[in-house]
Parts: structure tokens; sequence; C-alpha cells
């Protein structure tokens, strides 16, 4: 049997009915369902405001400063958490693995990120500390990519780092276990609440597998993009003397 095209699909039942909330569509989901899916799918727009002009021949010659000067500007047009960026990295099958995660910093050193050694991103980066960064700013049609290797940071500066931010961060750390496998929402809620009585009358408490990482770019790929789609791509790569090298690429 063909699947049906969400393209050709029968218009669905009214709100309500039980066809539009029993009767099946491809892949087992009810039609009503799919169909609003695809429909609101193709009703969305991008980048529905004027996009800022980039001059890649204006670019300094290290990624760096760019990135400083466009995540300033993000956050000054508004865009909601800009420090929060996807980070790749390979399991031990090779598979690809993907997370959000936020930005600690940004310096000579790389792009700093932190989390749990024991974490699932933790034993992959101690296994293939090869991993790729991804920045979007839809408020400016903006993306930055950022591909390196990872090396970790001492335990100093870890203490330093997990101290510097919110109670509520704190304790979320000292609950540890990330990524294991939970029991129960119950068994959560248990350790976090014993995990917050611990970080209010603990704030010097230390969660030891906390780990700063910091990774350190081989390449970084600026896009801009135009209502157009004249998008403009800049990628910097490092050579081996340490230089960068710029190049353009096709959007």
């Amino acid at each position: 049997m063909k699947p049906i095209s969400p393209l050709t699909a029968a218009t669905p039942a009214i709100a309500g009915s039980p066809e539009a909330t029993t009767a099946p569509g491809p892949g087992g989901t009810p039609a009503a369902a799919g169909s609003r899916f695809d429909q609101t799918l193709r009703s969305l727009k991008v980048w529905d405001t004027e996009l800022p002009a980039f001059d890649p021949e204006a670019a300094p010659d290290a990624p760096l400063g760019l990135f400083r000067e466009w995540f300033v500007a993000a956050a000054d047009a508004g865009q909601p958490e800009p420090h929060t960026m996807s980070l790749a990295t390979v399991d031990a099958d090779g598979r690809p693995d993907v997370r959000t995660v936020m930005l600690h910093g940004a310096d000579d050193r790389g792009w700093h990120f932190a989390s749990h050694a024991t974490s699932a991103k933790g034993r992959q980066l101690a296994a293939r500390p090869d991993a790729a960064l991804g920045f979007y700013w839809p408020a400016q049609g903006r993306q930055v990519r950022v591909r390196g290797q990872v090396s970790t940071g001492t335990p100093e500066e870890a203490y330093a780092d997990l101290h510097t931010r919110s109670t509520g961060a704190l304790a979320s750390a000292l609950v540890g276990r990330q990524s294991e496998v939970l029991a129960s929402v119950a068994e959560l809620e248990r350790a976090s609440g014993a995990a917050w009585e611990r970080a209010r009358a603990e704030p010097d408490a230390h969660a030891e597998t906390w780990t700063v990482y910091a990774l350190e770019p081989h390449e970084v790929e600026f896009f801009q993009g135009d209502e157009r789609r004249r998008h403009v791509r800049l990628r910097y790569r490092r050579s081996p003397d340490g230089t960068w090298e710029r190049e353009l690429l096709w959007p």
C-alpha cells in the first residue's frame, strides 16, 4: 500500500468528532493531528523581520572577535537565551549525539561549557574529544558553527564555575546521576529536594564530577541569512602554524 502524501491527504474531520481523534494516519498518528502538524509546519515564516547586513571583507582575521560581536548583537536584538548552543559528540559506536547546553565563556582557549564527567556527553568526550557547537539566532538570521577538539579544565576551575552560578544550578549539580535511568518522578523529587536543602545549607559544597570543558576550534563558520536566500557564509580554518584562513562558501 502506498503511503498517503501529506499534500494530498483528505481534509481532516471536524474537531471533536470521533474521526478527528481516533482515525489513524501514516505511522499510527491520528489523521487530524498529522494534518494539523503539516498545516502548522507549512504556515511558519522564516526571518519575518529585517535582517542585518554582513560584509565578509570587513571581518577580522580571527573568529573570536566576530563571534563576540555577533553574540552581543543577538542579545541586543532581543534574542532569547543567545548563550544556548547545540553540542554534538560521537558515542562509542560512532553514532552522533546532540543536546543543548549553555555557553560559559569564549576566549583564546576556546568555547567553554560544563557538565558532569559521568554524563553521556562527558563519557563520549573522554573517549573521543572531537566535538561541534551550533548557535542559532533567528532574531538576526544568524548561525555560528564551531568544530574542534575539547579539553578539560582543572578541578579549581570546575569549582569556581559551579559557584558563580545560582543555588538551583548548584543543587542540580549535587543531584548528579545525569543521563542515568530514572525509576520514577518521585525519586527525582526526593533527590532534588535533598540537594536544594544541601545547596542552601552548604553554599560551598562541590559536585566532584562537575567538569569544565573548552572546545579549541579548528574551524568556525559564520552564516548570515538573507531574505532572498543569498546567504553569506564565511568560514575560518586554522592553519598548521596557528593562523586563520578565511573563505566564502556557497549558500
